[in-house]
């Protein structure tokens, strides 16, 4: 019997929709328990294109547990990320842990932020290269442990798939992809 599992996504005001909802999707999938938090006292979050997602709790109350992973979706909320200092101690404790942290599209500035990029490889969305000048822009999703980076929307199946694959197992990943790909 596997080992329960558990992530935690920060939602910020402005968050990139796909980038949020494809991992929690994949992760449930897999049997990974997705807590939401919200990067404000509101449950309400809204994302870059209007669309509503109802947390489990703000930040603050998340902070409650310790996560096997930690997950932070791009899109033009990632400023209220990076300007929030209990994101960044959030994801420092995290990588010092050796517990998984993820980030896709401009969500790895934050860890760029954080200090955690240094000597790593990973990647991101194209928009915030002149920030992160070692950005692997030939591959979608980048594994460096316990950092996961992804490119952007069109990388988010990818990126949830590899998310599974470390949290749960390769296998799981696997089962996941056949039942919603075919």
């Amino acid at each position: 019997m596997n080992k329960p599992r558990f992530a935690l996504i920060v939602l910020p005001q402005g968050f990139e929709e796909v980038e949020a909802v494809t991992p929690i999707d994949v992760l449930r999938r897999a049997g990974v328990t997705v807590k939401i938090a919200s990067l404000d006292a509101k449950l309400e979050v809204t994302g870059r294109n209007g669309i509503a997602l109802l947390a489990d709790a703000p930040l603050d109350v998340s902070f409650s547990r310790a996560y096997d992973m930690v997950i932070l979706p791009g899109g033009p909320g990632v400023k209220h990320l990076r300007a929030d200092p209990r994101v960044i101690d959030l994801v420092r404790k995290q990588a010092e842990r050796g517990s998984w942290v993820a980030a896709i599209c401009a969500a790895p500035t934050v860890l760029h932020d954080a200090g955690l990029l240094a000597g790593r490889r990973y990647t991101a969305h194209f928009s915030v290269a002149s920030e992160l000048g070692a950005i692997i822009e030939s591959e979608r999703v980048v594994v460096d442990a316990p950092i996961i980076t992804s490119r952007g929307a069109g990388t988010a199946l990818d990126f949830g798939l590899e998310l599974v694959a470390r949290l749960v197992s390769p296998e799981a990943a696997r089962d996941v992809r056949e039942s919603i790909c075919g």
